[in-house]
């Protein structure tokens, strides 16, 4: 059993584009509803379904899936989200790589693609993002107008802050303003976020944050993000720079320090020393293997991790907290199993029943798959009505 957001529809004139995304998301939630079960889900009159079902029939967002009896009357016809009824293009840009994911509009990964950057200036990127699109949707052999938009991930924070020029930021972009320089060369609609905030939104579309309304997730890219998910709706923050959870001080073996200089890819190779990059598949094998040095860190980072879900549960109510991203699956169940979780927080209760922490199962791809997203979650979430 799993709390699921509640979301209604509204009747007025000017909230016809809300009820549209409360359908299409009702609808793809379910796989399949009759026009009777939305209107009654979402209490909107029987005219108001019928005119939006249409709509979205001729535009090839959704299809008939065959009928349903359910009491008295003729069966009730089933519509079902048609996946070739649009697309999703995410844009993951790191300091040296950019990964890129075409998601359909079912939110299955069609097609993705790694290409390391031999130039990261904000003009070459976009103009190498423009290229992979156009090739991705060709080999897709899907039309450009069936392209909902395009989702751009890069490492936070947004602009220049106090925590500005940590080797995981893109150099050189601080005071970019990605939104327009992508929406000039792209054209459409373009949604800027930071890779924990999308990475968390692909949890929520297609992996284990389907059907919880509040979470916050956890993020490894190179250092650690946080994305929160409050009521189906990404929190963001004043300028997009919520969940900056890396640099909250825990206290640590030599006293307190930034979260992250324990629980990150960082952390683990400053522990474990060395100048070759451990990727995910090298941590991996040494998790297996047994490795002392990676033992240890485990335990320290696991005790951090402790602290740290104490502040976010007791700060955000979360129903629980998801981690996931760029590391190994047995090195976050290992975190997860050996997590202590204090008693002294407002998740410690018997109503739930999720567990208060989860390995989020989008993998090391979340945050690509999180950039397509962002468009997706436009279509299928209702905004809050001005």
């Amino acid at each position: 059993m799993r709390i699921e957001t509640r979301i209604r529809g509204s009747n007025p004139p000017r909230s016809r584009n809300r009820n549209r995304q409360a359908v299409l998301g009702l609808i793809r939630a379910a796989g399949t509803k009759g026009r009777a079960e939305i209107g009654r889900s979402l209490g909107l009159s029987t005219q108001a379904v019928s005119n939006i079902i249409a709509e979205l029939l001729a535009e090839g967002w959704i299809n008939k899936r065959g009928t349903r009896a359910s009491g008295r009357g003729l069966p009730a016809v089933q519509y079902g989200v048609d996946p070739k009824g649009g697309y999703a293009f995410g844009v993951e840009i790191r300091p040296d790589v950019v990964l890129t994911a075409l998601l359909d509009l079912s939110g299955k990964t069609v097609e993705t693609t790694r290409t390391v950057l031999q130039e990261n200036t904000p003009a070459a990127v976009a103009q190498m993002v423009r290229k992979l699109r156009d090739r991705m949707l060709d080999a897709e052999a899907a039309p450009e107008n069936r392209l909902l938009g395009t989702g751009i991930v890069v490492p936070g924070p947004f602009g220049k802050t106090g925590l500005s020029g940590r080797s995981s930021d893109l150099p050189g972009w601080e005071t970019t303003d990605a939104r327009t320089l992508f929406e000039t060369v792209l054209g459409g609609t373009v949604e800027l976020s930071n890779d924990a905030n999308a990475a968390a939104l692909a949890e929520n579309l297609t992996g284990v944050a389907q059907g919880i309304g509040s979470y916050a997730y956890l993020y490894f890219g190179k250092g650690l993000g946080l994305g929160i998910i409050d009521d189906g709706r990404l929190v963001s923050g004043a300028f997009g720079n919520a969940g900056e959870v890396g640099h909250i001080p825990v206290m640590g073996p030599d006293g307190m320090t930034p979260f992250e200089n324990l629980l990150s890819r960082m952390s683990i190779q400053s522990h474990i020393g060395g100048d070759a990059p451990l990727d995910l598949d090298c941590l991996d094998t040494l998790f297996q293997d047994g490795d002392q040095t990676l033992r240890e860190w485990l335990d320290q980072a696991a005790i951090a991790l402790g602290q740290a879900v104490l502040i976010l549960e007791n700060l955000l109510d979360p129903q629980t907290i998801i981690l996931g991203g760029a590391m190994p699956a047995r090195l976050i169940d290992d975190l997860i199993a050996n997590c202590a979780l204090s008693s002294a927080s407002v998740s410690s209760r018997p109503d739930n029943p999720i567990s208060r922490l989860m390995r989020g199962t989008c993998g090391r791809m979340a945050a690509t798959q999180g950039a397509a997203s962002l468009i997706l979650h436009r279509a299928f979430t209702p905004q809050p009505v001005s």
